[in-house]
């Protein structure tokens, strides 16, 4: 796996990040297709004067990532945060877990206002930088603080920089989430759980059209099998330590029975269903930064509220009990 590659693939699958904040997803007749065109600005130790995209310098204090837990894309960014030990070094600010049409907002905070950037929708960063910017405002969005300006969207691309160049200020004993001895079959691990599972529930959630849905159902399924039978005897995805890939598979893996087996139609069987993904989704969460990350409120709040086509109700199921997910995994026994 190169230094140069984030993984998520272009083009495979309108997102609950905020691409289309409008609630409407669906096209009928059509399969779901992701827009992956994000802001490409990078964050770097070394910034090259004049690259294309631009290159900024890493500076702490200097950034504040805005996400949100109810979104996975966003969640993604909030736990490889805490695991490398981040959080003095770049600020977070948090966005509630229902936006309108225009922006993710800041409902969680008082009056409704981030307290460092002033504002009252992520959309004012976008514009403080962008006037016209015509695409949606999504989630993670790395900010500059004194300008207010966003730098960048792309989600897959800040977790990498995360880890790579941010590295001088990663906490003792962080963890490898990039192992190099791994690195080549863990881009193949990533890109099939990115195309499959993370936009594959997607793909079934916003199929618009019999057909579409049950070859995203079937694709969707197929990869769960397959990661169902490599994790019965190795505890994560590329071995004994947990890497970038268990973030990524972990964001879909706990908001599947609370919102794609019901809402989005992914309904063959449970995540509790399947005791080697299940046992390792709960090891995950378990672990310190993703289970205190893991808002299943918000998460329900967003999927069942704001994606209007597919719930027009808007209704929230009470459901499901929750309480396994502190119940003893067994995993340890595996590395």
């Amino acid at each position: 796996m190169s230094e140069d590659s984030a993984n998520d693939s272009a083009n495979d699958g309108a997102d609950d990040s905020g691409t289309d904040t409008s609630g409407s997803y669906v096209e009928e007749g059509k399969s779901f297709d992701r827009d992956m065109n994000y802001i490409p600005d990078r964050i770097v130790r070394e910034p090259e004067e004049g690259a294309d995209p631009p290159q900024w310098p890493v500076e702490p204090g200097r950034y504040r990532l805005v996400a949100a837990k109810a979104c996975p894309w966003a969640n993604r960014a909030i736990i490889v945060r805490e695991l490398l030990g981040l959080e003095e070094v770049i600020s977070l600010g948090l966005a509630g877990p229902v936006h309108d049409k225009r922006s993710w907002t800041f409902d969680l905070d008082p009056d409704g206002v981030d307290p460092v950037l002033g504002v009252e929708r992520l959309q004012q960063s976008y514009f403080a930088r962008y006037p016209d910017y015509p695409r949606g405002i999504t989630v993670p969005a790395m900010v500059d603080v004194p300008t207010g300006q966003v730098v960048t969207n792309d989600f897959p691309w800040i977790t990498h920089d995360l880890f790579f160049e941010w590295r001088e200020h990663h906490k003792p004993g962080a963890p490898d989430l990039w192992p190099a001895d791994v690195r080549e079959e863990m881009d193949e691990v990533m890109q099939r759980v990115f195309t499959e599972v993370n936009n594959g529930v997607y793909r079934c959630g916003f199929a618009g059209s019999q057909e579409a849905y049950d070859e995203a159902y079937d694709r969707l399924w197929t990869a769960l099998d397959w990661l169902e039978e490599r994790l019965a005897d190795r505890r994560y995805l590329m071995g004994s330590t947990i890497t970038e890939a268990d973030v990524r598979l972990f964001t879909t893996l706990a908001r599947f029975d609370a919102v794609y087996h019901g809402h989005f139609k992914c309904n063959r069987q449970k995540l509790v269903e399947l005791p080697h993904l299940w046992g390792y989704a709960r090891d995950l969460f378990q672990t310190p930064g993703f289970g205190s990350n893991t808002d299943f409120e918000q998460i329900k709040q967003h999927y069942y509220v704001v994606q209007t086509d597919v719930n027009p109700s808007q209704v929230v199921p009470q459901g499901p009990d929750l309480s396994g997910w502190t119940t003893p995994h067994g995993r340890e026994q595996l590395g």
